[in-house]
């Protein structure tokens, strides 16, 4: 035994055995950061060729800080909450079978974490590199305790809320999401929850239930719910306009969903990682006694790149792009361009990519083969047109503006930023 499996907390849990080690910040960069491969000899590359390899680009992944803690929040959560549940102990057991007395000392309820951002600013991705941080999905076990034959261990699972907001929608995104995962660990075609999803009139709460329990048995390490505004509707623009100063007015579509989150968190101990636009996220802020529940593990904003020399767009987004220039002549001056490029998406990176491959649409329509900071201002109105109010209000900051955008809306999150900020 290593000197880290002993000073583990979690030594002799066979359910945290297969997650592999506790990764140090710096092994955690090494294993969220994705960078194509740049290219080689550009120049010989057909024109008509070039942009079919530049859309590799699109999977570019640089961690942030808040990335990385992203990922620490996962893993504690992961790992805590299989502390809670090692299959050794009868009482384990007994919860898996719903026995809500099996545990007769005091123990804390499951964590949960949420993360926000604007759309295109990485919050969903930085959840899915973490989570695919870990060895596999789906864990197949020879012999488990108390079983017998082998067991497979569901270490994580991803939906997205739907846009209904219902609970029997959001039951059937579970259990189709559960059954390709376990198609894709190879386990053969699932039809676990085939029954319940062929059905035409659907009981919400008693399928939630259902997957629940399967959940339960097969031990989910932690449940990744995204898109969170979802749960909620929202007023017209005219109606938020009146209310600006009162903040974003959003009703819930369905409580039962949100009640169901709460129980599973307190009385099953399934840890939920929640992600979603501000709009949704100041929804979830407006009890306390629900957003002290959903941000005991972690919370986390993924901004866009608030200026131009930010270390982190200037010294790791910015300069890792720049290798991606698919011209014989690259641009001239990357200092103007990387002002340019903050002044035309507004720091987010989705926009960023989208308009580093629109300008090399533009540049590649000429013959001379450079990149010029006049290709990025013609793509920005020619391919990302429909974005540039958006870009405008979002850099803009103003309230009023912002509020023309459902997702942009502002909220207050001082508080919970400055509590997980120093990690």
């Amino acid at each position: 035994m290593s000197r880290a499996d002993s000073e583990s907390p979690y030594a002799g849990n066979i359910l945290i055995e297969g997650l592999g080690p506790i990764l140090t910040r710096q092994e955690a960069y090494r294993a969220l950061i994705y960078l194509p491969t740049p290219p080689q000899n550009a120049a010989d590359i057909p024109h008509h060729l070039r942009l079919h390899h530049l859309l590799s680009l699109r999977d570019l992944h640089i961690p942030s800080g808040e990335s990385a803690r992203v990922q620490q929040t996962v893993d504690l959560m992961t790992r805590q909450g299989y502390r809670y549940r090692d299959p050794t102990q009868a009482k384990t057991w007994g919860h898996v079978g719903g026995e809500h007395g099996a545990h007769k000392t005091a123990r804390a309820p499951a964590m949960a974490a949420l993360v926000v951002g604007h759309s295109g600013t990485g919050k969903t991705e930085s959840i899915l590199r973490a989570l695919n941080c870990y060895p596999t999905q789906v864990i197949t076990h020879a012999s488990f305790p108390r079983l017998v034959g082998e067991h497979h261990q569901m270490v994580s699972l991803s939906v997205d809320v739907p846009a209904s907001g219902r609970s029997a929608d959001l039951a059937a995104n579970l259990m189709t999401a559960w059954d390709i995962a376990m198609d894709k660990a190879g386990l053969g075609p699932s039809m676990r929850f085939a029954t319940n999803l062929a059905r035409e009139r659907r009981d919400g709460q008693r399928m939630l239930d259902e997957w629940r329990q399967v959940a339960l048995s097969h031990f989910l390490g932690i449940l990744h719910l995204d898109e969170v505004q979802n749960f909620f509707k929202l007023a017209t623009l005219k109606r938020r306009r009146s209310k600006l100063d009162e903040g974003a007015e959003l009703s819930i579509v369905e409580d039962q969903c949100l009640r169901w989150i709460l129980t599973l968190l307190n009385t099953w101990e399934i840890p939920v990682i929640l992600s979603g636009t501000p709009d949704g996220v100041g929804a979830l802020t407006k009890r306390m006694s629900t957003i002290q529940r959903i941000v005991g593990g972690g919370y986390h904003h993924l901004s866009p790149f608030k200026s131009p020399d930010h270390p982190d767009f200037k010294d790791l987004f910015f300069r890792q792009l720049l290798r991606y220039q698919y011209v014989k002549h690259p641009v001239s001056d990357p200092d103007a361009l990387r002002h340019l490029v903050i002044e035309l998406t507004a720091g987010v990176p989705r926009l960023i990519v989208a308009l580093w491959f629109a300008a090399h649409r533009v540049a590649l329509e000429r013959t001379d083969d450079s990149l010029r900071l006049e290709d990025f201002q013609k793509a920005a109105s020619r391919y990302l047109a429909p974005v540039q109010t958006a870009v405008i209000a979002l850099r803009s900051g103003d309230p009023t503006k912002m509020m023309r955008f459902e997702d942009l809306m502002p909220f207050d999150d001082g508080f919970w930023a400055t509590l997980w900020s120093a990690s």
